[in-house]
């Protein structure tokens, strides 16, 4: 199965991670980025401008307002795009292709622990989790509006949780204790919480670990004063309103 990346920014790099046991040829302009990859991944195949992509398999992950200016002829097996807000009716406008799957990796793919949202045509879908599960775990969604939802809670909390967690260690370093261990600490807490997770309903563990009269439930007061559940929940919907516009 051959593959075809278009683009080796950030998350094009993650995907690389994970997809090193497939064919897979890069499209990357700049030097300096190609001389990076080709430090990181022996063997790499790295073009400098799209061939035709006939029968390929094509991964699309440049910037959403890179799509206008790309000249690509022939026709794909199928399009996989991580363009956020970009919708396949306007896929399909640039870009032919038999089959179309929208996705949306988060930037935990480069520990190939991503959460992964797809959706697109269903005689791909099997394939398309294969391919997407190489980087953490793939979801299949049944609609774009659901993905684009999906987008605000995988693709944008990942930065909400990261200023929850850096918030968390000040108040630990304002107490007397040092950022290291903060940070360590923090960065086991949350693998260990996700772990968690995985298989508790959210209120379920909360009520878990919240003792009555006991620090946790303390906490959670000062929480409420203060509407942390209303600031996030407004935080997703601003994000999924941003996601439409994109387009």
């Amino acid at each position: 199965m051959e593959i075809l990346l278009i683009g080796a920014g950030n998350m094009g790099f993650a995907m690389l991670k994970g997809l090193q046991n497939y064919d897979i040829t890069v499209v990357e302009k700049n030097k300096n980025r190609i001389d990076f990859l080709k430090k990181e991944f022996n063997n790499l195949k790295v073009l400098n401008d799209i061939p035709k992509i006939d029968n390929k398999i094509v991964i699309l992950a440049i910037k959403p307002q890179s799509l206008d200016s790309l000249k690509i002829e022939g026709n794909a097996k199928a399009l996989i795009s991580i363009l956020a807000g970009t919708k396949i009716s306007k896929l399909k406008e640039k870009i032919s292709s038999k089959y179309y799957i929208r996705a949306m990796p988060n930037i935990a793919a480069v520990n190939l622990k991503s959460v992964t949202s797809l959706t697109g045509d269903l005689e791909f879908k099997d394939k398309a989790m294969q391919i997407l599960s190489t980087i953490g775990k793939a979801i299949w969604l049944n609609s774009e509006k659901e993905l684009d939802i999906a987008t605000a809670l995988g693709g944008s909390a990942p930065a909400w949780l990261a200023i929850v967690a850096e918030a968390l260690a000040d108040g630990a370093v304002n107490m007397g204790l040092s950022r290291d261990k903060s940070y360590e600490y923090l960065g086991a807490l949350f693998e260990g919480v996700g772990s968690v997770l995985q298989n508790t309903a959210p209120s379920k563990f909360k009520d878990m670990v919240s003792s009555p009269g006991g620090t946790t439930i303390a906490g959670i007061e000062v929480l409420e004063d203060y509407k942390i559940r209303a600031a996030f929940i407004k935080a997703i919907r601003a994000s999924y309103e941003k996601t439409k516009k994109i387009d």
